[in-house]
């Protein structure tokens, strides 16, 4: 992968996480909790996988993601394992919230895990800015 493929990667996958964020934003506002909790998932993923690129790194599936992000980003540094633990439990609730029809998200869930995404979102953008990739 050339330079210039890899920056706009990366680029693809912060848009995609952008638009999955607004999606789970709308569905939550109108009563789809358990499909807005999905797209929380995707919005964490795309941008995961962002930080991947910065390492060459393109994971075959979610679960291979998650393993690579604790390896080359939680394991030493610079992320925290909480921040894998938030991407281990928002995939465990999208499995959940699309496959158990008797799984139910309220919209007080969603605010919280909101206010998680948010959060991990803003320390993968720092992350990528310092290395000039923003």
């Amino acid at each position: 992968m050339t330079e210039k493929n890899r920056q706009n990667n990366i680029r693809e996958e912060l848009a995609r996480s952008v638009a999955a964020m607004g999606a789970a934003d709308l569905l939550n506002a109108n009563g789809y909790h358990n499909e807005a909790v999905s797209r929380l998932y995707y919005c964490l993923l795309y941008r995961v996988r962002a930080l991947l690129l910065t390492m060459d790194l393109e994971p075959r599936s979610h679960e291979g993601a998650l393993r690579l992000f604790s390896l080359h980003f939680v394991k030493n540094g610079p992320f925290a394992p909480a921040s894998a633990h938030l991407f281990s439990k928002l995939m465990k609730y999208r499995e959940e919230a699309d496959d158990n029809p008797s799984y139910a998200f309220g919209a007080g869930d969603y605010g919280g895990l909101s206010a998680e995404v948010q959060t991990m979102s803003g320390e993968i953008e720092r992350h990528l800015s310092a290395q000039g990739l923003l």
